[in-house]
């Protein structure tokens, strides 16, 4: 996510919020004006630390992760004020971050979480380390863009739809991971055998390593 918001920092012109624990790397402001806060010490936690972002004039912010049922749902409310939420979860593929995220809440409320996720979902980049032959490691990447069919899985609750959607949208820019560790393979940068540890569904990667 640093990454993400050094390149904002250098392309764009907006207000950058961080939550933070602890801070991990320090930006310097660049076009943006960033501001950076670490919870136990300038905020109580995730939550009260989103919670003071609607008291001031931020247009993006980065959450270090969405530990609790509240932080999600005022992460979600930010998010449809127009705010960039920016966050991670720990999770292995896009599918597995959109299920955490409703699972986290009661079942009587788990639609209402489903249609908000259905409307200010934009994205989900899953990362894995994988090692390399050479001795170290390199990402394997899936990403999900939140086009109409995904979100529309969402709404209707069918989210095991979505490896399907991703497999057959490369042309609008999304990657699932079997693809991301099958191709480090093919370019000689990683064993197979180590790669389909990594898989979510190895018989899939099998065939795309033939």
């Amino acid at each position: 996510m640093a990454a993400i918001i050094d390149d904002i920092n250098k392309t764009r012109q907006d207000h950058i919020l961080t939550i933070e624990d602890p801070i991990e790397y320090q930006f310097e402001q660049e076009k943006c004006i960033i501001d950076q806060r670490e919870v136990g010490v300038d905020c109580l936690n995730f939550q009260s630390g989103l919670r003071a972002m609607f008291r001031e004039d931020v247009d993006i912010c980065m959450i270090g992760e969405m530990r609790d049922p509240e932080t999600i749902a005022t992460a979600m409310t930010a998010a449809e004020t127009g705010h960039l939420i920016l966050s991670t979860l720990h999770t292995n593929t896009a599918s597995q971050t959109i299920d955490r995220i409703i699972d986290s809440f009661p079942p009587h409320q788990q639609a209402q979480v489903r249609s908000q996720m259905a409307s200010t979902l934009l994205g989900v980049i899953s990362r894995r380390l994988v090692p390399c032959k050479d001795g170290g490691v390199i990402n394997a990447i899936e990403l999900m863009i939140a086009n109409s069919a995904i979100r529309n899985l969402i709404r209707e609750g069918k989210v095991h739809q979505i490896d399907m959607v991703i497999d057959t949208s490369s042309e609008e820019g999304m990657i699932s991971l079997n693809r991301s560790l099958a191709d480090l393979v093919k370019r000689g940068i990683v064993d197979q055998e180590k790669a389909i540890n990594f898989s979510p569904n190895p018989n899939e990667f099998n065939m795309l390593t033939q």
